[in-house]
């Protein structure tokens, strides 16, 4: 990741998007203070890849709304 003054990003400015076009992370600062962050642009994801589930993948069991049997529920009842 770079550190670049405010002034040199102004006379280089084709110079910094193209070394942040390549894939590197730049920041800017102002008086040796960072204040902003040039990244490259990835494409956004759809929904499903962002909550991380393939939907054709997903599978229900046929009783899904079955009762929970006895044996699973008497440990919450137990002191």
């Amino acid at each position: 990741m770079a550190y670049v003054n405010i002034q040199e990003a102004k006379t280089d400015l084709s110079k910094l998007f193209a070394r942040v076009r390549s894939g590197e992370e730049v920041v800017l600062a102002s008086r040796g203070k960072p204040f902003a962050k040039i990244i490259p642009y990835e494409e956004s994801r759809s929904r499903a890849e962002w909550m991380g589930a393939d939907i054709d993948s997903v599978s229900w069991d046929d009783d899904l709304e079955a009762p929970i049997p006895p044996k699973y529920l008497l440990p919450f009842y137990e002191e």
